[in-house]
């Protein structure tokens, strides 16, 4: 989408002008400080990682191919950076997402059925926050974060292939999990009531 601006002010930056690089920050704050407010589940914690990434995006900017897409590249560093915090204090992740894109075929007779029909959004962030964390990822930045597959793969530093295997295996976690959170359907199990 920016490839050209970004590389532009990347340019900039490298030559020393500080306000190309507020530039970027400005642009790529606000979902940094989410994706950290999702994997720590605590304001203050999400807010010291947004500039420790910035600070680490500033101190390795000369490394950025200008081939590559930004974003990814800065996600990259991001959850590099949550991992290593969230090792470090042992904690779940945690936080809501809505995986609008994931439905279920099924017998019913409405057709697809979402997951958000089937189970209370308030139980989605406990049941996500059991996944593994490579399943977490990736479905964080797939369906919340909007990124493509090869995306995805790239922030993940995982090929695009690897990326569809972990989102298709990560939804199929979390289906496994509803299922076991929520009362069958009365189609599937033969009872009426």
């Amino acid at each position: 989408m920016y490839t050209a601006e970004e590389n532009r002010l990347i340019n900039d930056i490298l030559n020393g002008d500080v306000q190309a690089f507020a530039v970027l920050v400005n642009r790529y704050q606000r979902p940094i400080y989410n994706l950290m407010l999702r994997m720590t589940d605590n304001r203050e914690d999400a807010t010291d990682l947004t500039q420790e990434v910035f600070l680490k995006v500033y101190a390795n900017l000369e490394h950025f191919r200008p081939s590559g897409r930004f974003f990814p590249w800065v996600y990259t560093i991001g959850i590099n950076l949550a991992r290593d915090f969230l090792r470090k204090r042992n904690t779940a992740l945690k936080g809501a997402h809505c995986f609008q894109e994931d439905c279920v075929e099924g017998g019913h007779a409405n057709g697809p059925v979402c997951l958000m029909t089937q189970v209370d959004a308030c139980r989605l962030p406990g049941l996500l926050a059991k996944l593994p964390g490579d399943y977490r990822e990736a479905l964080i930045l797939r369906f919340h974060e909007g990124l493509t597959m090869k995306d995805v793969g790239t922030a993940l530093s995982i090929s695009t292939s690897g990326a569809k295997m972990r989102v298709k295996r990560g939804l199929q976690k979390l289906r496994d999990l509803l299922r076991l959170k929520c009362p069958a359907d009365p189609a599937e199990t033969g009872h009426d009531d």
